[in-house]
Formats: structure tokens, C-alpha cells, sequence
């Protein structure tokens, strides 16, 4: 018996650790159910849900090149939801936009009157880093100005 993702296999239970429990799937192969694939509720305990020798369902989730296979026990009973068909995604059509006209020396000035406010406040603002950074530089002497 092949052992596929998604199959779903009876085992026993065969060993427990606090991070999840062996489940012997036959042929010699076993699997690690994960903790928190025991149950849909949180599990502080493994063994309040599982015992030793114990029989379960469990669902392969992945096999891997090394030969490690996970398993869960609470995607057994859950079920695939149907897919809603896709909606077929039409264009809007396009609207004509006429674009504004702006006058050019108005906008100039505004550019001219942005750009000097910008330079003003950006001297402004350099001044002031000067002068907080000045007096913290240490060595000899007092403050320089």
C-alpha cells in the first residue's frame, strides 16, 4: 500500500510525546500526528485525547524525500467546500476625460512661490539641526558659536 497525500489511513497509536503522537500505519511505516492536528480545540495534553495502542483516522497531509510522513486526525472529518464558479470579469468602459486648462504663468508662479517656501523652510530647519548639534559635538572647550 502506497501511502498518498490526502489518503486517508486507519493506524494505531503507537508512541506519545508532548509535541504530538506516532501513529503505525502498517507495512513498517509510521507517521507524527502534530499536536495541534489532534483536535479543532486547543490541546494543552496530548494525552487527555490520546492513548497508547489506541485506533484512529488520520489524514496524510505530506510525505516527505526523507520518508517522514504528517498526519492529522481533525482533517479527517473535515469537509472540502464546494467552489462557487468564477464570475467572468468584464472591462468597464472607458469615460472621455477632458483635461483641464491651466494657464501657464499661473502656473509658474505657483511653482516659483512653492519652490522658494520649500527653500526658506529648509534653511530654516537646517539652521536649527546646526545649532542643536553643535553644542553636543564634546571635546575641549565650551560651546562654539
Amino acid at each position: 500500500m502506497s501511502i498518498e497525500v490526502g489518503a486517508k489511513i486507519s493506524g494505531k497509536v503507537s508512541g506519545i510525546t508532548n509535541f504530538g503522537a506516532f501513529i503505525d500505519l502498517g507495512e513498517g511505516k509510521t507517521g507524527l500526528v502534530h499536536i495541534s492536528e489532534v483536535s479543532n480545540n486547543y490541546v494543552k495534553d496530548i494525552n487527555d485525547v490520546l492513548k497508547v495502542g489506541e485506533t484512529v483516522e488520520v489524514k496524510v497531509m505530506s510525505v516527505g524525500n526523507d520518508g517522514k510522513i504528517g498526519l492529522s486526525i481533525r482533517r479527517v472529518s473535515e469537509e472540502v467546500p464546494e467552489r462557487a464558479p468564477k464570475k467572468e470579469f468584464t472591462r468597464p468602459q472607458r469615460k472621455e476625460y477632458k483635461k483641464p486648462v491651466v494657464q501657464a504663468a499661473h502656473k509658474k508662479d505657483d511653482f516659483d512661490s512653492l519652490m522658494s517656501s520649500f527653500l526658506k523652510d529648509s534653511d530654516d530647519r537646517l539652521t536649527s539641526l546646526k545649532r542643536n548639534t553643535e553644542g553636543k559635538r564634546g571635546g575641549r572647550g565650551g560651546r562654539r558659536n
